[in-house]
């Protein structure tokens, strides 16, 4: 019982994470209704400038400095590439987010080299003790960190006029352009916060029990996407429900990994994306996705 605890709690720690990638994923979705494939390189970048700044400047000044990079980062990526394909099919868009997803990942492999990068957090490997069950102090901070932050993105998303934007742009962007809402800052301001989102869900992937930033930390997204189809990829809460639920089914496919040999080696890896199958066969729009409705 002690085991299922810990893989559980430690499910929902990792799962909060994958929730802020999800999150990114569905921000971008909404507001320009692309499928953001660049995603990845947004959190390497965010993550590799915590690592190599934090000796220089201390580890808050350096968290700042990643999250605000690899904001500016979307919104170039938005402003240089995405803004000079609007209009266009939105399959072409996702192609070309890949490739800018190719070249970035590129470069910031070859800076990263097989060096793994400390990321000089507070907690270390500290470890907090419930009882019988023993936490790491980073999963502890990962999810409290996730709750607030996707907590008050919410309240922001109801609350504040950029929220109504948002949802109104999503909704029927002709209609808010006749409103007087610039879809273009919309969409400036969607890529920007989903790299910040992706910045602060790269620190909770690099740190213990993680030995630090390398190149496949940004792998990390591809488990994060499952999240965001599961939920479905036009909904907010929907991100926050897939990111811990395919969080907490990898946590158990790979602690029970022993009991689940007759599936094969590796079974927490591919566990994500069979539950994102299974859902998607019953519910093609994802848990909390909108279902389209056609006149015929």
């Amino acid at each position: 019982m002690t085991t299922f605890a810990e893989l559980l709690l430690g499910g929902l720690s990792i799962g909060s994470v994958y929730a802020l990638i999800a999150l990114g994923f569905v921000i971008v979705f909404r507001a320009t209704e692309v499928v953001n494939f660049a995603h990845a390189s947004l959190l390497l970048a965010g993550g590799y400038l915590t690592a190599v700044l934090g000796d220089d400047i201390g580890f808050w000044p350096a968290l700042a400095v990643g999250v605000a990079g690899a904001a500016a980062l979307g919104a170039l990526i938005e402003f240089l590439v995405v803004r000079r394909y609007r209009g266009r099919d939105h399959g072409v868009l996702a192609i070309v987010t890949i490739g800018v997803d190719i070249v970035l990942i590129t470069e910031l492999t070859r800076r990263i080299g097989s060096r793994v990068h400390p990321m000089g957090d507070p907690w270390g490997d500290a470890v907090l003790t419930l009882g019988p069950v023993a936490v790491p102090q980073t999963r502890v901070a990962a999810f409290a960190a996730a709750a607030l932050i996707i907590g008050a993105f919410l309240l922001a998303f109801r609350l504040t006029s950029w929220g109504v934007a948002m949802r109104a742009a999503a909704e029927h962007p002709e209609t808010a352009a006749l409103m007087g809402i610039r879809l273009g800052r919309v969409s400036l301001s969607a890529w920007a916060v989903a790299g910040a989102l992706a910045a602060v869900a790269a620190l909770f992937l690099s740190v213990f029990p993680t030995p630090g930033l390398e190149r496949g930390t940004s792998l990390a997204a591809l488990k994060a996407f499952p999240a965001a189809i599961l939920g479905g990829l036009d909904s907010t809460t929907g991100a926050l429900a897939g990111g811990l639920v395919i969080g907490v089914v990898q946590s158990l496919a790979t602690g029970y990994q022993s009991e689940l040999a007759f599936l094969g080696r590796g079974i927490g890896d591919l566990a994500p994306y069979l539950v994102m199958i299974l859902v998607l066969l019953v519910r093609p729009t994802g848990l909390f996705g909108t279902r389209e409705s056609a006149r015929v």
